[in-house]
């Protein structure tokens, strides 16, 4: 039986969440592994939309999600969407829902740290999405953190609640002079949070070893996207934890030899929210005419996307770092129209021809990205549904991602609802 990771390739936003969403309807078990709420996956279905934040996107298949013990949780935010979710006519019960005990909690201090630090940081800002993610990754670090077994036992949470916010207000305080929090006030706010979420904790991994044996399918869902990684992305501009493959089995509770396939998610040019180096960006009538038609704006955030043409650079260190067995090509239908399409397939370093991504932001500051420019297509691909039906021109631009990155395309989107889709290979068998 299958059980697939399913990767962002680039800086996030490549559209992970209507992969999954399609894929777990072959699914049994639906897992996210890495990140917090400030990643959000979009889905359309039946002309719906719906965003989720924490709960995996195979919800809406009424599959068995799991968020496991990787993700940091704020439990205010995942009861919100619970709540969201059901009012959008969604079952999603302690029997849909598992939340691991090892998952650590969002405490109201890390989001008030997260906004004092970039507050203070000014021009020089990461482009945080102010939700305490980093601030929680690192009390987890730290081992200082708070876990969903803690919030179950009454006593020992507030007695280390007590203990906490001794020190964030002090570091508040007299550090970023910013206002203090009371330790009473989260106490009482998160007692509630406990009566409601309490029936939805459990081990998760051991929930997951039982359903590998009983040898059903299994879907991984990561946050964010490669490049976003904490070790393997264009540091310090990354998110706070890993978001390769590597890490689902970490972030889950499972051994690596389970994993049959990791599917690498990747839009058909590039985009990145936030502050960083981006190559490939463009400035002008095409990048405006990319970011307009493909709606690029951050589902979390609402933050505008910057676009840029595909970056095979990019897309290579994926395939190596995640051990890519299969390519999701998605937004194909915002390149509709375009008389020319550049593929970046290399960065020029002070006359020199540069095939890897470098560590070094300085440097990749400084490169130009070589293009080879494809002919465009002027035809509609969005309602096609089959793939011998594209454009030749289309047709030639896939097969060239594939033979620059060595891995073959599997699926193409050409927009966001589950039926604008073109199956190259099926994955659950």
């Amino acid at each position: 039986m299958s059980k697939i990771i399913i990767i962002g390739t680039q800086w996030g936003d490549e559209g992970k969440g209507k992969i999954v969403d399609l894929l777990a309807e072959h699914a049994d078990h639906v897992v996210r592994f890495q990140g917090g709420n400030n990643a959000g996956h979009t889905m359309v279905v039946e002309g719906e939309q719906f965003i989720s934040h924490l709960v995996p996107s195979g919800i809406l298949q009424g599959k068995a999600c799991y968020i496991g013990n990787g993700v940091v949780v704020d439990p205010e935010v995942l009861i919100e969407e619970i709540d969201y979710l059901v009012g959008k006519g969604v079952d999603i019960g302690p029997d849909k829902l598992r939340i691991s005990e090892r998952a650590q909690l969002i405490m109201p201090y890390h989001k008030k740290i997260d906004h004092a630090r970039e507050l203070m940081k000014g021009d020089k800002k990461i482009g945080t999405t102010g939700r305490g993610i980093g601030p929680c990754y690192e009390d987890k670090a730290s081992r200082r953190g708070l876990r969903f077994i803690d919030l179950l036992d009454r006593e020992d949470f507030n007695e280390k609640v007590k203990a906490i916010v001794k020190e964030k207000n002090f570091y508040l305080e007299k550090y970023h002079s910013a206002d203090t929090i009371d330790a009473e006030e989260i106490i009482s706010q998160y007692d509630k949070f406990a009566e409601r979420l309490a029936p939805y904790v459990t081990n998760v991994s051991v929930n997951l070893y039982k359903a590998i044996k009983n040898d059903e399918h299994v879907l991984f869902e990561g946050a964010q996207g490669t490049h976003l990684d904490i070790d393997h992305g264009t540091y310090p501009y990354v998110t706070s934890s890993n978001t390769v493959s590597g890490n689902a089995c970490g972030g889950a509770g499972i051994g690596p030899k389970e994993i049959t396939d990791v599917i690498g998610i990747v839009k058909a040019y590039t985009t990145r929210v936030g502050a960083g180096p981006f190559p490939t960006e463009l400035f002008d009538e095409v990048g405006d005419r990319i970011q307009k038609k493909g709606a690029e704006f951050g589902a979390t955030t609402g933050r505008k996307r910057r676009c840029g043409w595909l970056d095979m650079v990019i897309l290579r260190n994926s395939v190596r770092l995640n051990s890519l067995t299969g390519l999701v090509i998605t937004k194909l239908d915002v390149l509709d129209g375009l008389e020319t399409i550049d593929i970046c397939t290399g960065y020029e370093y002070k006359g020199e021809r540069i095939e890897d991504f470098p560590a070094n932001l300085k440097v990749l500051a400084e490169c130009k990205p070589i293009y080879e420019t494809h002919p465009g297509w002027s035809e509609d691909t969005s309602v096609i549904r089959n793939y011998e039906d594209l454009p030749e021109n289309t047709k030639s631009y896939l097969k060239r991602v594939e033979e620059l990155a060595e891995t073959p395309v599997d699926i193409v989107s050409v927009g966001p609802g589950r039926e604008e889709t073109i199956i190259l290979k099926k994955h659950f068998h």
